[in-house]
Order: C-alpha cells, then structure tokens, then sequence
C-alpha cells in the first residue's frame, strides 16, 4: 500500500519538523560548526524524506530532484552566504511566501496514488527549513518559540482571539466575507474535528505564519522603524497582502481580513512576548471560521 511505502518519508520529516521546537536540540545544532557546515546539514535534512518517499514509490525525477535542491540550497545557505541586513531578510521571507504559495512542493513530491498528494512532505520541509535558518543562522531575539504554549501564552492568546472576535465579525459582515454555517456533524465527531482543526492550524499553519511575520518580520522591523507600533501596523500590513493569492487573486476582502488579525496576533506577541502567545489566537481565529463560517 502506498500509505505504508511513504510512512517512512512522514517519520522522518516529522523528527525533522518537531526539532526546531526544542532549544536543547538547536543549542546542539548550533555548536556543531560553521555556518556553511550546518547550512549543509540544513539542506541533506531538506533532501533526505524526498529520497525516502521517491525511493520507496519508484517516482524519483532527476529534473524534480534538480529543483527541489535548487530550492533547498538556496534557502539553506541564505545567512551563511548573504550579509545580515534588512534587505536580506525582507528578501529571504518572499522566498520563503513565494515558494510556500505557488505551491512547488506538489509536482516535485507527485501522486503516486490517487487522492494521495504528498506535498504536504515538501511544505513541511520548507517551514522547518526556514525556521532553522533564521534560528541558527541568521539569529534573531529571544520570541521564546516552542510546540508548546505556556500557561500565559494561552491566557494571552485566547483575550486577544476574544477582542478579535467582534472586529472580525462586523469586518466579514460588511465584506459579505463568510456566513454562519456550523459543519453539520454529530456531537463527538464535531468535537474531534474541531480538536484536529485546532491542531493541524496551531502547530503548521499558525507556527509558520507567525514565527515569520510577527517573531522575526514585526521585530526586525520594529528594530528598524526604532518604533514597536510601527513594526506592528508595517507587519500586519504585509500580512494581510500576502494573502493577497488566496483562492483568487487579488482576494482584498481575505487580505484586509488577515490584516487585521494581523494586528491581534501582534499584539498578542508583544504583550506576551512569546510567539506562541500569537500562534494561539491565530489558530482559534482560523478554527472558528473553519468549524462555523463558511466563505
């Protein structure tokens, strides 16, 4: 079966996905070497679940091989090569945007069955490949990130998910944005569906869209604007634009909407000072919609 042929490929990149999240294990990685030598670890990681699952389907492609290492190298040895600056890294993140949604994991990785897509391999990769980048090599302050929220990460994040709650909903409204339209399961399967939701947006999506935008983007550019609330509204802005792509381009209703969450989950990391603090009113945000509104 195909699903155990690539069990092995999932394993592995998710022993690769959790590692970022335990600054034991980063402290390690950061003591193993020089830059270009764990920019080069970086990158045999980003390779290695590839191999395993092509491997093991028979649907290795030297040109999608090509490609995906052309990916992984550049994002891999981006702060190993590249001076530390602001362009920099405004130009490591749309890298990052870019590649994440044009959605080039999906022929790379292929379907070697029907209805079983794995690039979901490659996005995970990719996050985790950047998260370790900026981590280790290109550094950035303390935004105590982790899997795991703190009890004030929780408190924080869950008063910032209600403050948002009236705003997002007046802003939807008058967008015509979503409609109330609860999934239609019983009781125990909406519970399960709703605790997966949560998961699956708290630990990929919101980890990765927060640890980007509001760990590094807001500080760095809270750094440079020598100013927290210009960082924020800059942050936010850029935000709501990359979901500019959503669905439809130019979705503006989406990208206003992301904007304005944009400023809670800011708001959220700065009172906190904890990213998880973020990623949680990011998740119950995206949960609610996902579970009650539909657009």
């Amino acid at each position: 079966m195909v699903a155990l042929a690539v069990a092995p490929a999932f394993l592995a990149e998710l022993a690769f996905y959790l590692f970022p999240g335990f600054p034991a294990a980063r402290k390690t990685f950061d003591a193993l070497g020089s830059k270009p030598l764990r920019a080069a670890l970086l990158a045999a990681s980003g390779i290695v679940p590839y191999l395993i699952e092509t491997s093991a389907t028979g649907s290795l492609h030297a040109l999608r091989l090509v490609e995906l290492l052309g990916f992984i190298l550049v994002a891999a040895f981006w702060y190993a090569l590249a001076p530390r600056s602001i362009l920099a890294d405004l130009l490591f993140l749309g890298l990052m945007a870019a590649v994440y949604l044009s959605k080039q994991f999906e022929p790379i990785y292929g379907h070697p069955a029907a209805h079983v897509a794995l690039g979901i391999l490659g996005q995970l990769m990719w996050i985790r490949l950047g998260l370790m980048a900026v981590l280790s090599l290109r550094g950035i302050d303390d935004a105590r990130f982790g899997f795991i929220p703190s009890e004030q990460d929780w408190r924080v994040g869950m008063q910032h998910y209600i403050y948002f709650l009236p705003v997002g909903a007046a802003l939807g409204y008058w967008e015509g944005f979503a409609r109330f339209h609860p999934q239609h399961l019983v009781w125990w399967r909406f519970a399960l569906l709703l605790i997966g939701t949560f998961a699956g947006i708290l630990w990929v999506v919101a980890l990765a869209e927060e640890f980007f935008f509001r760990a590094f983007l807001q500080q760095i550019l809270s750094r440079r604007l020598r100013s927290e609330t210009a960082g924020l509204l800059a942050a936010s802005v850029l935000f709501g634009l990359a979901h500019l792509p959503f669905r439809k381009f130019p979705n503006w209703r989406v990208a206003t909407i992301g904007g304005v969450l944009g400023l809670f989950c800011g708001l959220a990391l700065i009172k906190a000072r904890s990213v998880k603090a973020s990623m949680v009113t990011h998740a119950l945000v995206v949960t609610t919609w996902r579970m009650f509104f539909s657009a």
